[in-house]
């Protein structure tokens, strides 16, 4: 019992630190310009999205803990429906066969995610990012400015789906 309690208390404080020493910067400018590169959309510029919060998701389709989140995030899109938010997907593979691009069309149809896609098969805005995990959520303000960061699978209701909502609104509200 004592070694759970200990583990936890570790646990805590390691993502206290980690969240404490993300370094807030500039989102980088999308690396995919041509139209094939994005699903959903037609090809996006930050400047385009200024004044608006984003919730930028680095996933991949073949990663449980990405497409186990998509409910909450649709459920998140749709309660801030009304607000000045846009979730952006960036797909980055893992496999071989997940750069095939109608392979990822059609798993952003079976998701049912209607926010802009864009394929990352060279993983340049995984670099731009300097991205290390699958799922990734970077918080961006109405400014393009990267605000914060969370890494792992989220499910609606938990701790760190409410952490990461409250964060929005405040960068809404702002």
């Amino acid at each position: 019992m004592r070694k759970t309690h200990l583990l936890a208390l570790v646990l805590a404080v390691l993502t206290t630190a980690c969240a404490q020493a993300f370094e807030q910067r500039p989102l980088p400018e999308f690396t995919a310009s041509a139209p094939d590169h994005w699903i959903n959309s037609p090809p996006l510029q930050t400047a385009d999205l200024r004044g608006q919060v984003l919730l930028i998701d680095v996933w991949t389709f073949g990663c449980w803990n990405c497409y186990r989140s998509f409910p909450w995030l649709k459920a998140l899109e749709a309660r801030l429906a009304d607000r000045e938010f846009r979730v952006i997907g960036i797909h980055s593979p893992e496999f071989d066969h997940e750069r095939e691009p109608a392979r990822v069309a059609a798993k952003v149809r079976e998701f049912g995610l209607r926010h802009a896609v864009m394929i990352d098969n060279d993983f340049a805005y995984w670099r731009a990012l300097d991205n290390h995990y699958w799922p990734a959520y970077y918080l961006v303000d109405k400014h393009g400015i990267i605000r914060h960061l969370h890494v792992g699978e989220t499910h609606d209701g938990t701790t760190r789906a409410r952490r990461i909502e409250d964060q929005l609104r405040s960068l809404l509200d702002e």
